[in-house]
C-alpha cells in the first residue's frame, strides 16, 4: 500500500507506525530504557504473581486485587513494547489494520481495568481500617471475583465502541500514524469524515471513569484519614497510614501521565508531536515497572517473603559451594598422603 498523503483508500490493510517523529535518530538509544522499564516490570510481576500463589498467608483480598494489578501490567505493557521495539531495532513500521484496532482495544480496554482495580484496592483499605471486623465478612472470596468481573466487564464494554467506530470510518488521508503503538486519537484522526462521534464518546469514557474513580478513591481516603487521625497514638496513625501508602503511590504514578497525556493529545496544540509520544509510552511502562517495586518494598509480608526467597536460595548455594570445596580439599589432602590411585 502506498504510503503517501494523496492515497485514496477506504479500508486500508496496513498502518505504518513511524516510532518517535523527529527522533528517528535516536530510536536504538531510546530503545535502551523503554526496554529495561518492560524487564523489570515483567520480572517484578512475576515476581508478585509467584509470591502470593506460593504463600497461603497471603491469600487474601489485597493481595487478590494485587494479582489483578500484576495481570493488567503485564498486559499493558506487552501490548506496546513489542511492536515499539521492532520499529526501534528493525525499522518494522508496518502493523494490520485488525492488528492495529487490537492492539488499541487491548492498550484503552487494560487502562480502564487498572483504574478499576485502584477503586477496588481503595474499597478494601476502607474496609480494612473503618470497618476491620466486618472485613472478612465483607471481602469474600465470591464478592472479590464478583468485584473483578465487574472490572473486566466494564473496561471490556466501554472500550469496544473505540474498536467499532474506527473500523467504520474511511480512511482516505493517509496510513501514516505518528505513534510508536495504535493510540485511540492517533487512529481516528486520519479518518477523511467527521470523527466527533469517536473524539466525543473518547474524551466521555476518559472523563467519566477516571473522574469517577479518582471521586470514589477520594471519598475511600477521607474516611480511611478520618479513622486514623481517631486513633489514641501517632505511632498506630503512621502504622495504619503505612498499610495505605502503597496504594497512593501507585495511584500518583497511573493516573498523573494518563491524564497528562490524554489531554494533551486533545488540547495541546503547542506541544511537540515527540514529546506527546515519549509521555504516552512512559504512562504505559512506567506504572507496570514501579507497582511491583512500591509494592515489594513498601508491603512487609511480601518483602519478608522475597527476602526469606533470596536468603533460602543464597544459603543453599553457600551450602552447596561449601560442600563442594570440602570434597575437593578432602580429595586433594588424600592424594598427598596415599598418592594418586594406579
Amino acid at each position: 500500500m502506498s504510503d503517501s498523503n494523496t492515497s485514496d483508500f477506504t479500508n486500508p490493510s496496513t498502518f505504518i507506525l513511524l516510532g518517535i517523529p523527529g527522533l528517528e535518530t535516536a530510536h536504538v538509544w531510546i530503545s535502551i530504557p523503554l526496554c529495561a522499564m518492560y524487564a523489570i516490570a515483567v520480572l517484578g510481576n512475576f515476581t508478585i504473581l509467584f509470591i502470593v500463589k506460593m504463600e497461603p498467608n497471603l491469600h487474601g483480598p489485597m493481595y487478590y486485587f494485587l494479582c489483578m494489578l500484576a495481570v493488567t501490567d503485564l498486559v499493558l505493557s506487552t501490548s506496546i513494547l513489542p511492536k515499539t521495539l521492532s520499529i526501534f531495532w528493525f525499522n518494522s513500521r508496518e502493523i494490520d489494520f485488525s492488528a492495529c484496532l487490537t492492539q488499541l482495544y487491548f492498550i484503552h480496554c487494560f487502562s480502564v481495568m487498572e483504574s478499576g482495580i485502584f477503586v477496588a484496592m481503595a474499597f478494601d483499605r476502607y474496609v480494612a481500617i473503618c470497618h476491620p471486623l466486618r472485613h472478612s465478612t465483607t471481602l469474600t472470596n465470591p464478592m472479590v471475583a464478583k468485584i473483578g468481573l465487574a472490572v473486566v466487564l466494564r473496561g471490556g464494554m466501554l472500550v469496544m465502541p473505540y474498536v467499532l467506530l474506527a473500523r467504520q470510518w474511511p480512511y482516505c488521508r493517509t496510513n501514516i500514524i505518528p505513534h510508536t503503538y495504535c493510540e485511540h486519537m492517533a487512529v481516528v484522526k486520519l479518518a477523511c469524515t467527521d470523527i466527533r462521534i469517536s473524539s466525543y464518546y473518547g474524551l466521555s469514557v476518559a472523563i467519566w471513569v477516571t473522574g469517577l474513580d479518582m471521586i470514589f478513591i477520594a471519598m475511600s481516603y477521607i474516611q480511611i484519614l478520618r479513622a486514623i487521625f481517631s486513633l489514641p497514638t501517632k505511632d498506630a496513625q503512621v502504622k495504619t497510614f503505612g498499610t495505605c501508602s502503597s496504594h497512593l503511590c501507585a495511584i500518583l504514578s497511573f493516573y498523573i501521565p494518563a491524564i497528562f497525556s490524554s489531554l494533551t493529545y486533545r488540547f495541546g496544540h503547542h506541544v511537540a508531536l515527540q514529546f506527546h509520544v515519549l509521555i504516552a509510552n512512559v504512562y504505559l511502562l512506567v506504572p507496570p515497572m514501579l507497582n511491583p517495586i512500591i509494592y515489594g518494598v513498601r508491603t512487609k509480608q511480601i518483602r519478608d517473603r522475597l527476602l526469606q526467597l533470596f536468603t533460602h536460595k543464597g544459603m543453599k548455594i553457600f551450602s552447596w559451594c561449601t560442600a563442594s570445596q570440602t570434597k575437593l580439599h578432602a580429595e586433594l589432602v588424600s592424594d598427598m598422603v596415599l598418592g594418586p590411585l594406579p
